[in-house]
Order: C-alpha cells, then sequence, then structure tokens
C-alpha cells in the first residue's frame, strides 16, 4: 500500500500499514538478493535458462537498440548544440565539452536506458501474468502458474535486463561521444588530443566503476521490483485503486532513488 494511503484510514490503523509497507519492501529486497544469488551460481545455466536469457536479451536488447541509439542520438545532437550555443554565448567554450559528457553520457543516458527497460521488458512479464488471470484458468491455477513463471523467468530477466541497460547505456554513449567530437571539432582528427585528455578527465577510474555500478542497479531494479509486486499480489489479493501496473511507482522512485545518490556521491 502506498504511504500516502496512511492518510486515509484510521490513525490506530497507521501502524498495522506502515508495518504492510516495510514488509513490502523487506520482500522486494528479499527477492533481489534471492536473484542475484541464483544469477550468481553456475548450475542455474542450465540449457532451459541460457536458452530463456538468450530469448530476454534479443527481446529486451537487440529489437530495440537501433531506434532506442537513434532517437537518443537526434535528442542529444538537439542538446549538444544547445550546451555549445549557450557556452559561447558565456564565453566558456572550453567548458563545453566536459558538460556535454558529464550530463548526458554519464547521468541521462543510464536512466533513459533504465527507464527504456523497464517499459519495454521490465513490465512484459506483469501483463502476462495479469492476462492469466482474465483468461478463464481457476483463481488457484492461475496463482500456482504465474508463480511457476515468476521462478522459471525471474533470473533470465535479472541477466537481460541488466544486460540491456548496460548495452543501450554503452552503445548510445558512444554515439553520443562521437557526435560532441563532431560538433566541437568537426571533421579535423587534430582535436582528438584534447577531446581525448577531456574525456579521460571525466572517466577517471572512481567515476567509470561507478557508472557501471548504477547501471547495473538500474538493470535489478527494473527486473525484481515488477515480480516482486506480482508476488506481494498473488499472497495478499486486492483490489486495485488505480490502473497503473503494479510496482511502477515503486521502480520509479526505486530509480531516482539511485540516480540521486550517484549524483551526492560524485558531486557532494
Amino acid at each position: 500500500m502506498p504511504i500516502t494511503s496512511l492518510l486515509y484510514v484510521k490513525p490506530r490503523l497507521w501502524g498495522v500499514l506502515a508495518a504492510r509497507y516495510a514488509a513490502s519492501w523487506w520482500a522486494m529486497l528479499h527477492l533481489g538478493a534471492v536473484a542475484l544469488v541464483m544469477a550468481l551460481t553456475p548450475s542455474t545455466y542450465h540449457r532451459a535458462n541460457r536458452l530463456a536469457t538468450s530469448r530476454y536479451i534479443y527481446a529486451s536488447t537487440w529489437q530495440v537498440l537501433p531506434w532506442f541509439t537513434t532517437l537518443t542520438a537526434l535528442l542529444s545532437l538537439v542538446i549538444i548544440r544547445i550546451v555549445l550555443v549557450t557556452a559561447q554565448s558565456y564565453g566558456l567554450s572550453r567548458y563545453a565539452l566536459e558538460m556535454v559528457v558529464r550530463v548526458l553520457v554519464l547521468e541521462l543516458l543510464p536512466l533513459s536506458a533504465a527507464m527504456f527497460a523497464a517499459l519495454r521488458a521490465g513490465m512484459a512479464f506483469d501483463a502476462s501474468a495479469m492476462g492469466l488471470a482474465r483468461s478463464g484458468v481457476p483463481a488457484g491455477e492461475a496463482t500456482a502458474e504465474t508463480l511457476r513463471r515468476l521462478r522459471r523467468d525471474l533470473v533470465p530477466q535479472v541477466i537481460a535486463n541488466a544486460f540491456s541497460v548496460l548495452s543501450l547505456a554503452m552503445v548510445s554513449s558512444t554515439i553520443v561521444l562521437v557526435l560532441a567530437y563532431l560538433n566541437v571539432y568537426g571533421l579535423s582528427p587534430w582535436g582528438l588530443p584534447d577531446y581525448t585528455r577531456t574525456v579521460g578527465r571525466v572517466f577517471d577510474p572512481t567515476v567509470t566503476l561507478g557508472f557501471v555500478f548504477k547501471t547495473v542497479l538500474f538493470g535489478l531494479a527494473v527486473a525484481v521490483i515488477p515480480s516482486a509486486a506480482i508476488l506481494e499480489l498473488l499472497r495478499r489479493p486486492r483490489r486495485l485503486r488505480t490502473n497503473v501496473q503494479p510496482g511502477a511507482l515503486r521502480l520509479l522512485f526505486v530509480l531516482l532513488l539511485i540516480e540521486a545518490s550517484s549524483l551526492a556521491v560524485k558531486y557532494i
């Protein structure tokens, strides 16, 4: 139950609802820990799991990679031009490239890739599970089938979504770095020393490790939170008061929390 719902119930129930809310978050963290341990266990990768993982990777990454990178490249090109023109008007051209790398490559592109992966793949199982309940299957059989699908697909989804977020972020970041060079230096190769020096100053080892760790956390959140929301609905069925998919708001909150924590660690 959302924390804001505590304001609309009797005060004597606040403690019960707060405990239920905390238990819901704990169940989500526990599911994520179990999925991560299973993903790191070699015995998990039998033939069926490998095939399922490859299918999820194909659906969540390869099918959408071309047009996602095209869209991000077009949007990034507009942002790059705005930053360059604004920096030139204030006489700060030498800081424009570093600003583009820090804002676009380090922050906006990984977050965009995570949100896109959440919409494209992280909620796909939610749709199939909810559709199973509406297909005329008895409630008990639908619950058992949904649980079986969760156990079967959770680890492949964790791996595929982490791979998807990393791939989309890395490929789009590479394209944006090339676009940034072309906008600043044109087709001349003489800007490479200054360009590599600026990018290398931004991507020091600590920042690079933080960038990879943040994108992995994004992928884990995208895979685990919708599945945890479905499990909670199966354990405690209730009438939904919103058309938002289960776990969507919590996923958005966690993604923004990861991003805010990353910014705080780097700049505070």
